[in-house]
């Protein structure tokens, strides 16, 4: 039985221009354990998706049809208050872009100790503790928990927005573009360290990226999005290897070919 089942989710905004169909009847699963990719180029709805499983949209935009099954529950429609008990303790993101994602005013342990604190309900103290272990757990020194963001390299802010996911101990993280504006050699070190927590922890994941490359390095299962709409799903090695719809055709083959001639 999967963890968590999205079947035929719409979610549209309001613009000035009239209706804009981000997400448009995309169904897909996600099991126990299972990491499962959601690829597709910027704009595709893929932000989207993932904003509508945790119902964290902007004020103009709503999930109009579908539903999205954890347990039993339909996060689509159940009362906040629920979705609230749900969201990060059972459920939890990694926000797009660390360099800006954190309060620069907060010192980073007080961030990452806020939902421990909101949903464990323990003191400050025990937070604290909390916080110094998940610091370590991503490669950080626990010392560093009084330090702001500004004292963050790009790579280590991402570290501690991976700490923060995991503070509540969630079955399901869902990781939206978590190397993006990372160099290559730091990209690495993050997609290990997802991978490492993923099989210690014993997560289920999203990740989402428009680097298959990224997909290829961490995922079991690949869903290709365009337009709103998922268009390819399967193992990685049978989209990348068999793929059948022409725009997963042309994401793969905008990859340069290592092996092919030379310019």
């Amino acid at each position: 039985m999967p963890l968590l089942t999205v079947k035929g989710l719409k979610t549209h905004f309001e613009t000035r221009d009239g209706i804009v169909k981000a997400v448009d009847g995309v169904d897909f699963t996600l099991g126990e354990g299972e990491s499962l990719g959601l690829a597709g180029e910027s704009g595709c709805g893929k932000t989207t998706a993932a904003l509508s499983i945790m119902r964290l949209l902007p004020s103009n935009g709503k999930i109009v049809d579908g539903t999205i099954d954890y347990l039993g529950y339909d996060l689509a429609t159940i009362r906040e208050a629920q979705l609230r008990a749900i969201r990060w303790k059972h459920i939890s993101i990694i926000f797009q872009g660390a360099m800006n994602a954190l309060n620069p005013v907060k010192r980073v342990g007080d961030q990452i100790a806020e939902p421990v604190i909101l949903h464990d309900k323990v003191d400050k103290e025990a937070a604290m503790k909390r916080v110094g272990e998940l610091l370590e757990l991503v490669g950080i020194h626990r010392e560093r928990a009084r330090e702001y963001p500004h004292e963050f390299s790009g790579g280590m802010r991402q570290r501690v927005m991976i700490a923060m996911a995991l503070a509540c101990n969630p079955r399901i993280v869902i990781a939206d573009e978590p190397v993006t504006a990372l160099d290559v050699m730091i990209q690495a070190q993050i997609l290990e360290l997802l991978e490492r927590l993923k099989r210690e922890l014993d997560l289920s994941m999203i990740l989402i990226s428009h680097d298959l490359s990224v997909m290829a390095e961490t995922c079991d299962s690949m869903a290709i999005m365009y337009a709103g709409k998922i268009v390819e799903r399967g193992s990685v090695r049978d989209v990348y290897k068999n793929s059948k719809h022409p725009y997963t055709k042309d994401l793969i083959g905008a990859f340069p070919d290592i092996e092919g001639p030379q310019t």
